[in-house]
C-alpha cells in the first residue's frame, strides 16, 4: 500500500511539542521529515521524561519519521543551508518568537520568495499578533488561560493542570489540519501561505460552550471532580478488587440501563432523572447507588454486567493494560519498531486508519543531527563545502 503523503517534504525547524508533533503526524502519513535542530543546543525535547541507557524515550517516539540535521540558523552558512532547504519544501514548521526567522533574513517573505508554494507553519504559545506575541509560551499557559484549569479538579481543591502535554497535543492536531487546510488551498492556486498557530485557541475550542455559557448566563463551569455538570452517573467508582472503573450515562437510555443494573430502577421514575443537567444536580444519590454495587464486585464482574446490560463503562487502565488489551491490540494501536540504540520498543501508532492508503513508522527518533551530511549532499553542497561549514559553527 501507498502512503497518503508520499512526496510531501515537510521540515520541522520547531522544539518541544505541539510543532515537532504536528510534524510527526504528517510523517506517520508518508511525509517526508526533516528535523532542523541547532548544532549545540538540541531540541529540548530530547531531555524531557525518562531515558534508558542514555536514550530519550520521548525522542524515540516524538522524533520518528524524521531525518535530522543540524544547522544553526544564526549564521551565514547556515541560513544558505536552511535557505536551500526551504527551497525544496512543501511546509516547513517553526516555533521562534515572533520576528525571528525575520530577523535571521528567513521571514515569510523571503521563503516565498525563492518557493511560492511553500506553507509556513508557525505555533507559538499565543500567535503572531497582539499584545502577548513576544512572551514565551507553554502548553501549561494555554491550560491556564483557556479555561481548562480552572474548571478541572475536586470542587474544594486548586484548579489542576494536567500531567501531559494536552494543550501541546491539541495544538498539534490543530497545527497538521491547518497545513493541509492550506495546501489543499495551494493546489488550487499554486500559492502557499502563513498558518499562524497559537497554542492557547485549540485547547479553548475543545472546553465546549465555556465562553457562550458567560455570553449568555454570565456562568462559568465549575469544578466537579470526576463528575460531570450535565449528566450522572458519570464518575470513577473503586471496585472491590481494588481496581478503577469509570461509568458515563450522558444518554437518558443508557443511564435508566445503569440504575436497574444496580438495583435502583425507582430513580429512572424520578421527575428529575429525565435530562443530564436535573440527574447532575442528583449525583450524590445516584452516585451512592452505582458506587456501592461496584464495590461489591471485581472489576471484571463489572465489566461483563456491565456489557451484558449494554451499559458504558470503561475500565481505568494503567500501560500494562493498554498494550495487553484486545481491542488496542484489533486495531494495530501499539506498534513495535526496531531501534537502532535499544532494539525493539513499542510505541502508540498513527491516529487511524484508511481503507486504501498505510501509515507508517519507518524508523524511530534518530541521533542529533544523523543526516546531516546526507541532507546537504542531496541539497548540492560538496564535501568540502560541509567540511567548512562544520568548522565554522554552522552545522553539525
Amino acid at each position: 500500500m501507498t502512503t497518503p503523503l508520499t512526496g510531501l517534504r515537510v521540515v520541522d525547524a520547531s522544539t518541544l511539542f505541539a510543532g515537532p508533533m504536528a510534524a510527526m503526524h504528517l510523517g506517520d502519513m508518508g511525509a517526508e521529515v526533516i528535523k532542523v535542530e541547532h548544532p549545540t543546543r538540541p531540541d529540548p525535547a530530547r531531555g524531557h521524561g525518562p531515558s534508558k541507557d542514555g536514550q530519550n524515550l520521548w525522542w524515540k517516539t516524538l522524533g520518528r519519521n524524521k531525518r535530522t540535521v543540524a544547522i544553526d540558523l544564526h549564521t551565514e552558512g547556515g541560513r544558505d543551508a536552511f535557505l536551500r532547504l526551504a527551497r525544496t519544501a512543501d511546509v516547513v514548521i517553526e516555533n521562534f518568537r515572533p520576528g525571528t526567522l525575520e530577523r535571521w533574513g528567513l521571514g515569510y517573505e523571503t521563503l516565498s520568495a525563492q518557493n511560492p508554494g511553500l506553507v509556513l507553519a508557525r505555533v507559538t504559545g499565543f500567535g503572531q499578533i497582539g499584545p502577548y506575541r513576544s512572551r514565551p509560551g507553554f502548553g501549561t499557559l494555554a491550560e491556564a488561560m483557556s479555561g481548562f484549569a480552572a474548571s478541572t479538579g475536586e470542587p474544594d481543591g486548586a484548579p489542576t493542570l494536567p500531567p501531559f502535554g494536552l494543550a501541546d497535543g491539541i495544538a498539534s492536531l490543530a497545527t497538521a489540519y491547518a497545513i493541509m487546510v492550506a495546501l489543499h488551498s495551494r493546489a488550487a492556486s499554486g500559492e502557499g501561505q502563513v498558518v499562524d498557530v497559537a497554542i492557547i485557541e485549540p485547547i479553548l475550542a475543545m472546553l465546549g460552550p465555556q465562553i457562550t455559557r458567560w455570553d449568555q448566563l454570565q456562568t462559568a463551569q465549575p469544578r466537579t471532580g470526576n463528575r460531570s455538570a450535565n449528566n450522572s452517573p458519570r464518575n470513577a467508582y473503586r471496585t472491590a478488587d481494588g481496581s478503577w472503573v469509570a461509568v458515563s450515562a450522558s444518554a437518558l437510555s443508557i443511564a435508566e440501563r445503569v440504575v436497574t443494573l444496580v438495583g435502583r430502577p425507582d430513580l429512572a421514575d424520578e421527575p428529575w432523572f429525565a435530562t443530564g443537567s436535573s440527574r447532575a444536580e442528583h449525583a450524590d444519590e445516584i452516585d451512592e447507588a452505582v458506587g456501592a454495587w461496584i464495590a461489591e464486585h471485581s472489576r471484571d464482574e463489572v465489566i461483563a454486567a456491565f456489557e451484558e446490560a449494554q451499559a458504558a463503562v470503561a475500565p481505568v487502565y494503567e500501560p500494562a493494560d493498554i498494550v495487553a488489551d484486545p481491542q488496542f491490540n484489533a486495531l494495530g494501536t501499539i506498534h513495535r519498531i526496531h531501534d537502532e540504540d535499544l532494539g525493539d520498543i513499542a510505541m502508540q501508532g498513527p491516529l487511524f486508519r484508511l481503507s486504501r492508503e498505510d501509515s507508517t513508522i519507518a524508523f524511530t527518533g534518530r541521533a542529533h543531527g544523523a543526516d546531516t551530511d546526507d541532507v546537504l549532499t542531496e541539497l548540492g553542497f560538496g564535501h568540502d563545502d560541509i567540511t567548512r561549514l562544520r568548522a565554522e559553527g554552522s552545522v553539525a
